[in-house]
């Protein structure tokens, strides 16, 4: 009898043990922030999008799609959009932001707003959502007012995560960001799993 107690004591102890909580707590910050700068995609990720030059942003462009105040369908339709590839990790919350540039209203454009995909995304049950290509997506919409602001990435398929996305693998995903409104242009995406996942970041620039 003794030597179980003895046995349970130290399987007690060796779970509190301070390598171990630290082992634990380091599992949760692995996940880095995912900064992308338009300004560093190929040209073959844009599809009727084009660079547009601002000194305000890094690299000192953005990329935008021109304004002829037409009307835009979201997805699955193939409208003016950019894609590209990053690294995430799976089972971590992540919560979007995109580093907009409202553009001036025409027709019936406001100039505010994207739609944004995510290959591997799942939900709460581990089903696939917000894939490329699907009906499935978050809707970026800006204010109405001329200028730069960070907008976040919300949808109702994430209404029970509190728009906080998780990743079913770990590795490279593909990111598609669809033009809601013409003339609507952005500089940065922030995939943020700790520091902007309650509110965006207070600073024009994310640094990597």
């Amino acid at each position: 009898m003794s030597s179980r107690i003895m046995m349970f004591v130290g399987l007690l102890l060796l779970l509190r043990s301070p390598a171990l909580t630290q082992e634990a707590a380091a599992k949760k910050t692995t996940a880095a922030d995912v900064v992308v700068y338009a300004s560093e995609l190929p040209e073959s990720a844009l599809s009727e999008f084009d660079f547009w030059k601002d000194a305000a942003s890094p690299g000192g462009r953005l990329v935008g799609t021109p304004n002829t105040g037409g009307d835009l369908d979201p997805p699955p339709e193939d409208d003016p959009h950019v894609t590209f590839k990053v690294n995430v990790q799976a089972g971590v919350p992540y919560r979007c932001w995109i580093h907009m540039k409202i553009g001036a209203p025409k027709g019936q454009s406001q100039a505010n707003m994207f739609w944004v995909q995510f290959s591997n995304v799942v939900d709460m049950t581990k089903k696939p959502i917000l894939k490329p290509g699907s009906a499935s997506y978050l809707t970026a919409q800006g204010p109405t007012q001329l200028g730069w602001a960070w907008v976040a990435c919300e949808g109702p398929d994430l209404k029970s995560s509190n728009n906080q996305i998780q990743f079913g693998t770990s590795g490279e995903v593909t990111v598609r960001m669809q033009a809601g409104m013409e003339g609507v242009g952005f500089d940065q995406l922030v995939l943020s799993p700790a520091q902007y996942l309650e509110k965006p970041p207070a600073q024009a620039t994310v640094k990597k």
